[in-house]
């Protein structure tokens, strides 16, 4: 076979250029058989780059001999998987935790396709994929836990003002209560209605991401935490915060139509005014999480799921 070709190849592949080796497989099958000069075949070069979208177009060229394969150090695909990432797919993911969680989604997809003895084959350093894993990402889950405590501090934070103003909100009802029966003077109203609903969705949604961050500052941070636990808590813990702060704005806006209905001229400008929190919220945190929620719940790495039978 042409060493130009097999070059050309797994420098596509290293690369993430899908078209050109969908093109030279399509030309050349056997192609699937190249090797590097450490003897590592094109799909564990793919795992190894991480280029999940190689690595889904070549699935249907996957034999069991190559899910087998060892390179020169006995690393096999697997051992591939538990590598530190050799490609900048990882520096587009924002944090570190979302890049750990990534890793983690890497590894346990290819592990579900190799065969099982190969779960447990040790490299020339003795080393087990898993423990090549834990030993190569020391670094990225102390950035990862770092990361999501940092987050969950400062939102913890946040989430606890709210829940203070909102608490005391709602025993100081704007207008007062009447001193016969101690019900609020404007309840007739509708805006007041409105206080009433809003302050209390702003307490308990605040009061749920508290906890929620509680929940991230307390647990143990173990690889799998990564996974789906620690991201579960972080989405939820954003989602509420988020909820609190929209709440809490209308409950403001709500108080400034019962106290000063007749003064539009002030209050509108003051309400419009009040969506700016809720703007710069959303443009800080909304990216996050929404590739949190897709990364935890999205189709997985490849899309859909690859099986092989063993024989």
């Amino acid at each position: 076979m042409d060493s130009y070709v097999c070059d050309a190849i797994i420098l596509a592949i290293k690369s993430g250029i899908i078209e050109f080796v969908f093109e030279m497989l399509e030309k050349n099958p056997d192609l699937v058989w190249t090797r590097d000069q450490r003897n590592r075949n094109i799909f564990s070069l793919a795992v190894l780059h991480r280029q999940a979208k190689i690595f889904s177009l070549l699935a249907h060229h996957l034999k069991n001999a190559l899910t087998c394969s060892v390179d020169v150090n006995s690393n096999g695909m697997l051992h591939m998987a538990g590598m530190s990432a050799e490609s900048t797919m990882l520096n587009r993911i924002p944090g570190a935790a979302l890049q750990m969680q990534k890793e983690l989604q890497w590894f346990k997809e290819v592990e579900a396709i190799v065969h099982p003895k190969v779960r447990e084959a040790t490299n020339e350093d003795g080393l087990t994929p898993r423990e090549l894993f834990t030993k190569t990402h020391e670094a990225m889950l102390k950035s990862g836990e770092q990361w999501i405590k940092d987050t969950a501090r400062s939102c913890t934070v946040v989430g606890a003002l709210i829940v203070t103003m909102m608490f005391a909100a709602s025993f100081n009802i704007p207008g007062g209560n009447k001193q016969d029966t101690g019900l609020p003077i404007f309840l007739p109203k509708g805006s007041l209605m409105v206080f009433i609903i809003s302050d209390a969705l702003s307490l308990f949604s605040s009061s749920t991401s508290v906890l929620m961050f509680l929940g991230i500052l307390t647990s143990r941070y173990a690889e799998d935490d990564f996974l789906t636990s620690l991201p579960t808590k972080m989405i939820i813990g954003l989602s509420t915060l988020f909820f609190s702060i929209a709440t809490m704005m209308i409950t403001f806006s709500a108080a400034l139509l019962i106290m000063l209905r007749q003064q539009s001229w002030i209050v509108n400008p003051i309400i419009c005014l009040a969506g700016v929190p809720v703007t710069l919220f959303v443009m800080m945190q909304f990216r996050l999480l929404v590739e949190m929620s897709i990364s935890t719940y999205g189709p997985g790495i490849f899309g859909r799921k690859i099986k092989l039978t063993f024989n």
